[in-house]
Parts: C-alpha cells; sequence; structure tokens
C-alpha cells in the first residue's frame, strides 16, 4: 500500500461508517481479525473481540443504539515496514465529539489482522 491508497482507504472507510455500512467496513477486514476497542467493553463487555463474525455482531449491535454519526478524517499515518495504519478522525456520534485513532495492522493477504482503538476525551 502506497500513502496515497493509505489515504484512500481511510476515505472509503469514514464514508462506509458514516453510512452505518457495516459490511463494507468489515470487506476490509480477516476471518480472524483482533479487534480491541473500549466501546467493545462497553457494548458487549470484553474489550477484544475475536473474529470477523463477531465484529459483525458488535457492530450491528453499537449501531443499532447510535441515532447519528459522522466521522471526519484529519491525518492518516502509514508504516510500510510494519503494514499498520493509523486513523486518526473526529468522531460525532449523537453530538458527543471526541478524537480516535483506529490502528489496523494489514496481514500479507491485505486484509486488517488486528485493530486497536483509542478515544480522546470529549470535545
Amino acid at each position: 500500500m502506497t500513502h496515497d491508497e493509505a489515504r484512500a482507504f481511510a476515505a472509503e472507510w469514514a464514508a462506509a461508517w458514516n453510512e452505518l455500512a457495516v459490511e463494507r467496513v468489515l470487506a476490509h477486514f480477516d476471518e480472524n481479525v483482533s479487534f480491541t476497542s473500549p466501546t467493545a467493553l462497553a457494548v458487549v463487555g470484553v474489550g477484544t473481540i475475536h473474529g470477523k463474525q463477531s465484529m459483525r455482531e458488535y457492530w450491528n449491535k453499537a449501531i443499532g443504539h447510535v441515532g447519528s454519526l459522522k466521522f471526519v478524517v484529519d491525518r492518516v499515518l502509514w508504516d510500510a515496514d510494519s503494514q499498520e495504519l493509523a486513523i486518526i478522525y473526529l468522531s460525532e456520534t449523537d453530538g458527543r465529539k471526541r478524537r480516535v485513532s483506529e490502528n489496523l495492522t494489514f496481514g500479507q493477504n491485505g486484509l486488517v489482522v488486528s485493530a486497536e482503538v483509542f478515544h480522546g476525551v470529549d470535545g
């Protein structure tokens, strides 16, 4: 992936989330993905989700509680050596704004094999 491709990935990722298109987001993830998020802990009681199907269930449950959602990408950081992408964005969920970093690691198949989300304070 080039830096331009990383920016395009982040733009598509945000667009899919803004449309609440869970399957479009999931298309970029490996079947055996590991996903860590404080929101997962709050929604399903575990901080790390294992497997694409479990992520699907978690995300569908989480968006079921969302009235409005908007992600605006601020920065995209790509490390070709480690195949890691950080998408730093402003999340506005039901009027609650906060800065978030979504850190994705890609496998040899070009899909995300692990991800970790870091939330900032409400803004």
